[in-house]
């Protein structure tokens, strides 16, 4: 049995992984969705002002420390690659793999803000312009989203090397998008890199909504490919 812990991408929370989260549990492994600190609905100005990329890698080790997983795979999406990447660094060994869905996997003294382009990077800086620390969400997409803490975009992250000691790495490209995707240099990187598997997805950025069978095929290992029919027109996301 495996566990997971599935990190969200900017503005959303747990309830991003929810056709994914019972396709898993179906399998018989452990499964533990999280909301990241600044973007539970109970949450603060405060909190969402002083949360930055350190508060949510210290979200999931609290999660390994409360509930005493000792061998983890980390799945981030979008900026959860970020959070996924910080906290295997910090895990003492208790992380097994790491899967970034179509998600940032960032080098030491990168940020989301510096590993992004330039058309997030104004979408960031337009979305802090009402507070000053936290970045509205995008027009359309899930009510349910929230306001993200913008400190958490800007801090670079440092790593000490133990990310590499990470036995299974893994990133999944989202080719359904890549007139916007800002993942298509880091897939050629990491293409390159052999400490890394890459897979692609013909599906927009949010494969958990459009593919919640073939991302969770992928995550348990499976063939994909008979996941892949019917689908939406991935030109639409």
């Amino acid at each position: 049995m495996a566990t997971f812990v599935l990190v969200p991408g900017g503005w959303h929370g747990s309830w991003s992984f929810e056709a994914v989260v019972p396709l898993l549990e179906r399998a018989g492994h452990a499964v533990h969705a999280l909301t990241l600190t600044g973007l539970r609905p109970d949450d603060d100005n405060a909190t969402v002002a002083t949360a930055n990329l350190d508060t949510h890698a210290d979200d999931v080790l609290r999660l390994l420390d409360r509930t005493h997983i000792t061998s983890a795979t980390l799945v981030g999406h979008s900026y959860g690659g970020m959070v996924i990447a910080a906290a295997a660094d910090r895990a003492d060994g208790r992380i097994s793999r790491l899967v970034h869905l179509d998600a940032y996997v960032p080098r030491d003294g990168e940020s989301c803000w510096s590993s992004t382009t330039e058309r997030y990077r104004e979408a960031f800086a337009a979305g802090a312009a009402t507070t000053g620390y936290a970045v509205r969400p995008p027009a359309g997409g899930d009510p349910r989203r929230r306001p993200h803490p913008l400190a958490s975009f800007l801090q670079t992250i440092r790593l000490t090397g133990m990310l590499a000691q990470v036995p299974r790495r893994e990133f999944v490209y989202c080719s359904g998008w890549e007139h916007r995707t800002p993942f298509a240099e880091l897939r050629t990187r990491l293409q390159a890199d052999p400490g890394w598997q890459v897979h692609d997805l013909p599906t927009g950025h949010d494969a958990m909504h459009e593919a919640p069978e073939a991302v969770a095929a992928l995550l348990l290992g499976e063939r994909v490919d008979a996941q892949m029919t019917n689908l939406p027109d991935p030109t639409n996301s």
